[in-house]
């Protein structure tokens, strides 16, 4: 299982597109997750969500709500990867990303 951790790409994660800010959920998706999911396939990914200042709803729901919309990852994938998300932080970060990706 590979993991990727969100502190490693920024501990303080941005809005929705680059074009608003630093850092963004769209930059997370193309550059990180995209490329990991590609390479290891949904099922042998985890996120680990710890270690940042937070998250506005804007990047989560473009990282990873962005790869359903923008169809990355189906339905079954989006399970899949729910299933691996990481927070001891906050774990209610987990709930808010899974309404992203299946609502």
């Amino acid at each position: 299982m590979k993991t990727i951790f969100v502190k490693d790409f920024s501990e303080f994660p941005g809005p929705r597109s680059p074009k608003i800010g630093p850092n963004s959920g769209e930059e997370f998706r193309e550059d990180v997750l995209i490329p990991a999911i590609k390479k290891d396939g949904v099922e042998k990914l985890c996120v680990n969500l710890d270690g940042t200042y937070g998250y506005g709803s804007s990047f989560l729901e473009e990282a990873f709500g962005g790869l359903v919309r923008k169809e990355v990852i189906d339905r079954e994938q989006a399970v899949l990867l729910i299933a691996n998300l990481v927070s001891d932080e906050d774990p209610s970060l987990i709930e808010e990303i899974k309404s992203y990706m299946l609502a």
